[in-house]
Formats: structure tokens, C-alpha cells, sequence
């Protein structure tokens, strides 16, 4: 947060200055006025009768008297202005004041003595010139408020302009003329015809007086010669240098018809400025609505009245007695508008890269601050909380991982599941000898080559291959094989060898492998159904139960999540509150500083009065003195 800078500049009397009176006061008339003005360093206070008037004492930035260039008050209030426009910050500098007191003087000068427009110009050409790193695009336009309606003064013609709003550009005017301009005598000559067009009158207070509020406004856009390597940013900025009209009473400009109309816009346009000024002033718990919209003047300079943007104000007074009230409202209006608050701002366009590094600054400058700062507390809060955020992103990466396998596994039992389906289907298919009508039919689904075995052979594997501990081979064998010992070894059987046929296709039937069971050759398919159903029913058994892991560990994944959110939540609360205490820290420390400040200037003026009553009554004390010693010496003479 910034205050607004308020400076106060007296023009020269247009009658005659007491030659007895001080340097820094004023007064009106001929004579020795009974009420003049007093600049003290930066107090300007109302005398009567060389005495101070209660409650007409106001402290400013600065106070300029007569005396004073255009050069030298663009120097102290403006230039720093100027230098922050050109680095990004919105900007506005105006003068207010009455009629007659010198504001389109301080705003557009003289050959001799350039104002500040002509000097800002040529000082934003100047120091974009020194800056060798960046590039710059400048763009000006120039309007006027006449009678509550904009008009273009860079093209005759375009009146009634209306005013828009949206989240790019924020509060302009539409149809506006926008130049692009390369030095600053360009800028001149567009000031120079924008002046032409300007409406200007005479009254009895001013013989060229503004009927008419003018708004001068560059637009300055700047971006790194090298951005694609250095991932620089664009910055925008809005300079506005205004020209009000001054308030007037219609007893003292002696207008009629088209000027006493001109003169009652100019007077509400005003009046609806010092209510945006008063509303601003304020406590914030009490301030009410704003009306920016109330007037068109207050409308365009919302950004420069509270908002984003720094902002100058010159308030012109005129010192003679007659204009006293004026120039006590105008000081009014400047020590109010001295209590508004702006937050400027860089206005930048960001890319996502340059954004990412500008987070990743202003986190180690924070966090240098907090180091710096009484909230150890707070910072070992943020680092707790912090670390929990990273143990809640790791449970829920861990969990996302089960979740996954969890969903691959039930991928694939049903994968195996529908295998076995088929499996099945396949199964049911095949063809049963019931549905044959006789044995003819049987045998044509026959190899063709095999020869039919009697039915009263049986052949059979000994049982003694089954036993690991017997062998039927003899214990005692020889070294000749008899017929007995054939007979021995097979246990009485004899092989017809006729009944052998060998075939060269023949190949061994694949084995068919099972997890659960070995199926035998001769299972019925009733039986092989059954069990295909049961390991059906298991598998489906197995998928549900993953359904309701994978369901569980979902729901434990929301709950992360929702606990992951609460707790960035509490961090940019603690972040926000932080903030609020430092700047609530920051506002006391500047009310004190304040609050001493104005304890100095009592104090000064308190030791200014008692010096000059000290001398009064040392002069006094010497009078009464000498006065004492001559009475006595006339007795002593005349006794």
C-alpha cells in the first residue's frame, strides 16, 4: 500500500505584494490584508492578524510558493513517477484547483518554463533509451471531457465517445485514437494539435479559461530484446496526466448561457471527485459505496483513485484574501486525498515459464523474511504441515499403484473366466454315441486303419510298476534269457503280435494341462461341466473380492485427497493471515510515524512561539527597565 503524493503550489498574486510582509506569506489588495497564507517548510497556515486560525493548518509532501519552476516541481513530485511508468506501474499525475490558479500553467508550461507534460514526455524517451536490455512500444492519446462528454481530441469529429470495460484492458474508451510514437517531438505535435482542438473560453476570472477536463495518456509496453533466452516477461503500463478544470463561483466569473452551462458540469464533475476523495479517505469498516461511476471524470481515473496505479496530485491555490474560501477548500480536497491508499503493481503478461521461476523467487524471499520475523512458530507449522502434504501424496501414490494392480489382477480373471466359458461351450458341443442310431454309424467316425481288437482281450499295466520297493526281475539272473524267463518277467502273458500295428503318423495326444485337477481320459461331461462351474463359481468369488478391495482403496484414495486439500487450505490461510498481520503492522507504523511527525511540527512551532515571546518579554523586561531607571533618575533631579 502507497499514499497518494500531494504537493501545493501558490501562483504569483495578480495584484500587488505588501512590501512589509514576509517572503512566504500572501495577502490580498493593496494594503495589509487582516487574513494571509503561511508556508512553513511543508505547513501552510492561515493567519489573521499574524495570529494562526484554529483548524486551518494542513501538512503536505510539499509546498511550493511562487517562486518555484515547473522544472523543480516535476523533479520532487513527478519524476519518480515517470521512472516507475517506464518499469511497468500504472501512473497519473493531475492538477486540481480552482479557476484561475494556474493548473494548465503547471500541467503544459511555456517555452520558458515547459510543464509537466512536456517534461514527462521527453524524460520517457530519454530513459527508454538507456534501456539497452529492453525494447519499447509506445502508443498516446488525448481526449477531453466537455459537458460530460468524451470527445477525441486527436480527430475532429469523434464525439461522444462511451466508456467500456473488461478484464483485459480494464476501464477504456472505445473508439479512442491510439498513436504509435518513436521520439518525443512526435508527441509534441500531437499535444500541440490536441491543444487546438481543446475548448477554451473567456470569464471575468481568467481570459483563457478550460471548459474542459483534458486526459493525456501514453501506453508504454516494454519486453526483453532477448526473450526467448532470458524467458522475460511483457510489461504494460498506463501513464495518464490530466488537466482538470477549475471550480468556480458564477459571482466571481460573471457567467451566462453557454458558460454558466460549462461552468455547472465542470462543478459536478468536481464535486463527485471530492466525494470519491472523501469515500477513500475513510475507515475501511466504514466506508460506503464508491461512486466512480457517478461522474465519466472518476470513471477513467478509478485505477489512479485507490487502485493499481501511483499517483501524483498538484493542487494549485491562489493567494489573495479574496480567494481565501477557495483555496481553503482545495487544501481540504488535498489533505483528504492525501490519506488514500493505492496498490501498485507491475503489470506484466506472463509465460509459463517465467511465471514458474517468479513463484519460485518470491518463496525464498518469503521465506528469508519469515526467517528474519518473529513467526518461527508459524514457519515450523508451514514445514509440519508441508511434510504432511508429502506423506498423504505418497500414501496416495502407493494406494494408486494397488488400485492398478488390483485392477490387472481383475482384468484377468475375468479374462480367464470367459476362457473358461468357452471352454465349456465347446464341451456341450461335442458329440455323445447315444446319438448314434447303431454301431455302423460308430464305426465310420473310425481310423480307417486301426484293426479291431478282440473282446476278450484285456490288457493291463502291472500293478508292480506301481510299487517303488518291488521289481519283478529276478534276483538271480543269469547270463542266458530263456522262454521261462519271458514267461517270468510278464507273469504268464503273451502278446500277439499280430494284434501291433505300427504307423509312422501316429502322434501322442497333448496333455491337457489343469491348475486345479488332472482330468481323466475317461471323465463324463456332466462331471467335467461340474467342475468347470465350481472353478467358475471360484473365480467370480476371486473378482468380487477384488471389486471390493479396489472399491476400498478407492474410497481411502478420496479420503487422501480430501485431506490433501484441507491441508493446503490451513497453509494459505497461515500464509494469508501472515500477510494481514504485517500489513496490519505496517499501517500502525506508518500512523506513528505520522503521529510523530505532526509531534515534530508542534513541537517546532511551539519552540518558534515561545522564542517569540521569550524575545517579547525580554524586550518588555529592558523597556520597563529603562522606563523604571528614568523615573528614578527624574526623582533624584526633582526631589
Amino acid at each position: 500500500m502507497e499514499k497518494i503524493s500531494v504537493a501545493v503550489r501558490f501562483r504569483p498574486p495578480k495584484l500587488s505584494v505588501d512590501a512589509n510582509a514576509d517572503s512566504s506569506s500572501f495577502s490580498g489588495g493593496g494594503a495589509v490584508g487582516n487574513r494571509e497564507w503561511r508556508i512553513d517548510d511543508s505547513r501552510i497556515s492561515l493567519l489573521h492578524r499574524a495570529v494562526p486560525v484554529t483548524g486551518t493548518s494542513f501538512v503536505f509532501d510539499h509546498v511550493f510558493n511562487e517562486a518555484v519552476t515547473n522544472a523543480r516541481i516535476y523533479d520532487l513530485l513527478v519524476r519518480s513517477l515517470i521512472r516507475a511508468a517506464v518499469d511497468g506501474f500504472n501512473g497519473t499525475a493531475f492538477a486540481y484547483g480552482q479557476t484561475s490558479s494556474g493548473k494548465t500553467f503547471t500541467m503544459n508550461g511555456s517555452d520558458a518554463d515547459p510543464g509537466i507534460i512536456p517534461l514527462a514526455v521527453r524524460d520517457i524517451f530519454d530513459t527508454a533509451a538507456k534501456a539497452a536490455d529492453r525494447e519499447f512500444l509506445i502508443r498516446v492519446s488525448y481526449m477531453e471531457i466537455y459537458n460530460e462528454e468524451i470527445n477525441d481530441l486527436l480527430t475532429l469529429g469523434s464525439e461522444k465517445l462511451p466508456i467500456h470495460e473488461s478484464l483485459e484492458r480494464g476501464v477504456y474508451v472505445s473508439g479512442l485514437r491510439e498513436e504509435i510514437v518513436n521520439n518525443a517531438e512526435q508527441v509534441l505535435q500531437l499535444l500541440e494539435l490536441g491543444e487546438a482542438n481543446r475548448h477554451f473560453g473567456e470569464t471575468n476570472m481568467n481570459v483563457r479559461s478550460s471548459r474542459s477536463h483534458t486526459i493525456f495518456r501514453m501506453v508504454i509496453e516494454s519486453s526483453a530484446k532477448h526473450q526467448m533466452n532470458s524467458g522475460d516477461v511483457i510489461r504494460l503500463s498506463i501513464l495518464n496526466l490530466v488537466d482538470l478544470a477549475g471550480s468556480e463561483r458564477i459571482a466571481k466569473t460573471g457567467a451566462d448561457g453557454v458558460r454558466l452551462k460549462e461552468g455547472k458540469h465542470i462543478n459536478k464533475s468536481l464535486m463527485i471527485l471530492g466525494n470519491v476523495i472523501n469515500k477513500l479517505s475513510e475507515n475501511g469498516k466504514q466506508r460506503g459505496h464508491i461512486p466512480y461511476r457517478d461522474s465519466k471524470l472518476t470513471r477513467i481515473l478509478q485505477s489512479a483513485l485507490g487502485g493499481n496505479a501511483k499517483t501524483s496530485i498538484i493542487c494549485t491555490a491562489a493567494p489573495e484574501e479574496i480567494h481565501i474560501e477557495e483555496t481553503r477548500g482545495t487544501l481540504q480536497f488535498a489533505s483528504r486525498a492525501k490519506c488514500v491508499s493505492n496498490c501498485a503493481q507491475v503489470n506484466e503478461i506472463l509465460t509459463d515459464a517465467a511465471l514458474l521461476k517468479r513463484q519460485k523467487l518470491e518463496i525464498e524471499e518469503l521465506r528469508k523474511k519469515m526467517q528474519g520475523s518473529h513467526s518461527e512458530v508459524l514457519e515450523q507449522l508451514i514445514l509440519k504441515q508441508r511434510n504432511d502434504m508429502h506423506k498423504s501424496e505418497l500414501e496416495r501414490d502407493r494406494l494408486a499403484m494397488e488400485l492398478e494392480e488390483e485392477r490387472r489382477l481383475r482384468l484377468t480373471l475375468e479374462h480367464r473366466l470367459a476362457e473358461q466359458k468357452m471352454s465349456q461351450n465347446h464341451n456341450n458341443a461335442d458329440i455323445s454315441v447315444e446319438q448314434f442310431a447303431d454301431s455302423s454309424q460308430l464305426d465310420t467316425l473310425k481310423t480307417p486303419d486301426s484293426k479291431r481288437t478282440p473282446d476278450g482281450f484285456v490288457a493291463s499295466r502291472s500293478r508292480y510298476l506301481k510299487d517303488a520297493e518291488f521289481s519283478p526281475i529276478p534276483e538271480n539272473l543269469g547270463f542266458v534269457a530263456d522262454e521261462n524267463l519271458w514267461m517270468q518277467l510278464n507273469k504268464g502273458c503273451i502278446t500277439d503280435l499280430d494284434m501291433l500295428e505300427m504307423r509312422s503318423d501316429y502322434k501322442c495326444p497333448p496333455s491337457l494341462e489343469d491348475t486345479t485337477t488332472i482330468v481323466p481320459l475317461e471323465e463324463p461331461i456332466d462331471v467335467r461341466c461340474q467342475r468347470l462351474e465350481t472353478a467358475c463359481s471360484s473365480d467370480r468369488q476371486q473378482l468380487e473380492d477384488s471389486k471390493g478391495r479396489c472399491t476400498t482403496l478407492e474410497k481411502k484414495l478420496e479420503l487422501l485427497k480430501e485431506e490433501n486439500s484441507s491441508l493446503r487450505q490451513e497453509l494459505c490461510k497461515s500464509k494469508h493471515d501472515t500477510d494481514h498481520e504485517k500489513e496490519v503492522l505496517l499501517k500502525e507504523l506508518e500512523t506513528e510515524r505520522y503521529k510523530m511527525e505532526e509531534l515534530k511540527q508542534d513541537i517546532r512551532l511551539f519552540s518558534q512561539a515561545f522564542s517569540q515571546r521569550q524575545g517579547q518579554l525580554t524586550s518588555l523586561y529592558t523597556k520597563s527597565k529603562a522606563v523604571v531607571e528614568n523615573c528614578k533618575a527624574s526623582q533624584v533631579e526633582f526631589p
